[in-house]
Order: C-alpha cells, then structure tokens, then sequence
C-alpha cells in the first residue's frame, strides 16, 4: 500500500502543477485543446484524492457492521474515478471541442502551447515510471493487456490509465495546435479536444468494468480455482472437492470456500490434519488467500 500512495502522490504532485500550466497557456493562446488538457489534468488531481481516500477507507479493522473488514471501499472510490473521467474528463472535453469547432477562434502565437505541452510530457513520464514500477512488483505471467485485467488493486492500473490516456492526450493536443496554426484552420483544435474526449471516455469504461467487477464480487481466476481443488484432492483422505467459491475482499484479501468428501472410516483427528494440510498448501500457493472455509463431508 505504501507503494500505491507514493505512485498516486507522484501523479497528484504533476497532474496539479501541470493544470494550472496549461489553463495559462489555454487563456493566453485561446487553444481548446489545451483547455480540455487543463480540464483532464485538474480532473486526474481530484481522482487521485479520491484513490487515497479509498486507501485509508480499505485499510479500516473489521466490526460487527462489516465483520470482513472494509476492502471492498477502495474498489467503490475506484467507480467513483471512473464516473469522473467520463463525465467530467471525456464529456466537458467533448463539449468544449464542440463549442470551438462551432465558433472557431483564431489561435495566438502558440509557442506557449508547445512549451506547456513539452513540459507536461516529461512530468507525465515521471508519474507513468513510478506507477509502472509499483505495476512490475504485481504484475503477473501474460501480456500486458492480461497483466491489467487481472490485478485486482484498482490504485495501480487506474494511475497507470490514467498517466498513459495524459501522454496520448498530450500528442493529440499538440497535434490539434500545430495544425490548426499550420493550415490557418482554428476548428481543427477543437476537433482535438473532441478526440481527447473520446479517449478520456474509453479510458473510463475500461476502469468502470474493472471497478464494477471487483465490486459486485469478483473471485480468483478458474484456473487457480481448479488448481485450488487440485490440492485438496490430491490428499489420499480426500473422495473428492466441491466447487470453489471465492472473493476478493481486497487487493490482497480474498476469501475462499469449499467442500471436501473424505473416507467415512477416517478418524476424527486424521480429518482435522487433512484440512489443516490442505490450508496449508491453498495459503502457500495464493498467499492473497486469508480466508479460507473447508467444510468436511463424508463420502
């Protein structure tokens, strides 16, 4: 977790210095695409405020209220970032775009514009390297892509969008300024900051769907489910193992249940070392797992 924070401040510090930057350079030079750029970087600071909300949240001890702990409120806080950057991030930057194509303003000199631009590239590449090198320590066997859908920390992969959407964005934008100045075409800024939208909306629904998942309960992948039951059948006192019903609590809290048929002539304490086994081995293979319920049935 404390890996998180320092990714998520990392952003908060460049995403909040390069706002108030580039609102100047969008009042100065009349760009439209620098203003949509203004917007998703104030929105990206708010965002990472509401990350470390659901940090301190998640991190509450268990009650009687909610006698699993309170994980589950890092994946909300996680919703809430997505709704953010669709609605705040994507639409105004849509909207914006849309009044500058309608009404075409000419550009001033836009040698600001390029400087901002340049700046917030390399403060936007400082924040992605951090939130990379907090994703390298979880990430997973697999592409990229599947590295992404299956960690479960929303902190990580939302910085990790949120910093890789910013550097597209930043190319879009000083796209939409050089031609704009280049061909004496005002609209086409704003036609950038429409496609910012556009972006800003997929990156959103991509974080929507992970955060929607984690939260209405999502559980371990099938294939360590099946390998979950593997372990337990591999015990010689094991007929066989029900299906594994799971859920993440947390990025690393995740609870697990199932059934075991044993021999009906095996004794009592043998039983009792049999499930203790098979604890054993499911919590070395998946330390994630905290929570683990076997009932015993017989066969």
């Amino acid at each position: 977790m404390a890996e998180s924070r320092i990714a998520i401040y990392g952003a908060m510090g460049a995403n909040l210095a390069i706002a108030v930057t580039k609102f100047i350079a969008a009042g100065v030079t009349g760009s439209s695409s620098m203003m949509s750029e203004g917007i998703h970087s104030l929105v990206d600071t708010g965002n990472g405020a509401l990350l470390l909300v659901g940090l301190k949240q998640s991190q509450k001890p268990a009650s009687p209220a909610h006698p699993f702990g309170r994980g589950k409120e890092l994946y909300f806080w996680s919703l809430i970032v997505g709704v953010l950057i669709f609605g705040l991030g994507g639409g105004v930057s849509f909207y914006e775009g849309v009044l500058h194509v309608r009404e075409p303003a000419p550009l001033e000199d836009p040698t600001w514009n390029y400087v901002v631009l340049a700046c917030a590239f390399v403060f936007e590449s400082i924040s992605l390297a951090l939130a990379w090198r907090q994703f390298k320590t979880e990430r997973g066997p697999g592409t990229l892509w599947h590295a992404l859908r299956a960690s479960k920390d929303p902190t990580t992969f939302t910085v990790l969008a949120e910093d890789s959407a910013a550097l597209a964005g930043l190319v879009i934008a000083a796209i939409g300024v050089f031609a704009s100045h280049a061909f004496d075409e005002p609209a086409l800024d704003g036609v950038a900051s429409m496609a910012i939208g556009v972006l800003l909306a997929g990156v959103a629904v991509l974080l929507i769907r992970e955060s929607r998942g984690l939260l209405v309960g999502e559980g371990v992948s099938p294939a360590l489910a099946r390998e979950i039951r593997e372990l337990a059948t591999a015990e010689d006192s094991v007929h066989r193992a029900g299906p594994v019903l799971s859920m993440y609590v947390g990025p690393d809290d995740v609870l697990v249940t199932f059934d075991v048929h044993v021999r009906p002539e095996l004794p009592s304490g043998d039983v009792a070392e049999t499930v203790q086994r098979i604890q054993q081995r499911v919590k070395e293979r998946c330390p994630a797992v905290t929570r683990l319920y076997i009932e015993v049935k017989s066969a």
